[in-house]
């Protein structure tokens, strides 16, 4: 079986057609998820300065591929513990935010804030308890929000956003959302999660 075509770009920007080695191909069939990840890590860190920039743009264009601001039901991210009261978080969940580290991590920030702002919406209405599962949880993606607004910054930096409106609109609906979120908490009494994110979009000007 013939190695699979990839697309690379040549010096003078125009896509040529390479070929990955059969036997490079086949360890990359069967090695394990952390075989590969050393793997990449390791050919990163030592390549040269231009590789890091072509992995991330390779990563790109497949994300884009396999719909990246697509989201499916926000309201399976969370469900009624034990108690039926409190809320807490489910896998569903984790896979979306995996998707989410993928997207700012490739340098797709505002592709990841479409999804974070469906993440913060869905919390509205539910309570936790301060010091279980649904708090950590929300924790971590405060800090998410924040590393997707500095991947925004590099993307806007970058020349890569090419409809500002809809950059501007995307941070306007995740700042509705942190908004929304934090008059929910106060009505019930509890700790607003989302503070580092409120303050890293307040601090933004687009």
């Amino acid at each position: 079986m013939p190695a699979p075509d990839i697309a690379t770009q040549s010096p003078d920007g125009r896509k040529a057609v390479g070929h990955i080695n059969l036997m490079v191909d086949t360890l990359i069939a069967n090695a394990t998820i952390d075989d590969l990840r050393a793997i990449t890590r390791n050919l990163l860190a030592t390549g040269s300065p231009g590789l890091a920039s072509a992995f991330t743009d390779a990563a790109r264009t497949r994300l884009r591929q396999t719909s990246a601001k697509r989201i499916a039901n926000a309201n399976g991210l969370f469900e009624r513990g034990i108690d039926g009261i409190h809320a807490v978080p489910t896998t569903h969940l984790d896979n979306i935010l995996a998707r989410v580290r993928s997207l700012y991590g490739a340098g797709m920030g505002f592709a990841s804030l479409g999804l974070l702002t469906s993440i913060v919406s869905a919390t509205v209405g539910l309570r936790w308890e301060w010091d279980g599962s649904m708090a950590a949880t929300l924790a971590v993606i405060d800090t998410d929000i924040s590393q997707a607004i500095q991947s925004c910054k590099e993307e806007l930096e970058g020349g890569r956003v090419n409809d500002l409106t809809s950059a501007r609109d995307t941070v306007n609906k995740l700042w509705s959302s942190v908004q929304d979120s934090s008059s929910d908490v106060e009505d019930w009494g509890g700790e607003f999660p989302f503070e580092r994110a409120a303050t890293s979009i307040e601090c933004w000007k687009i």
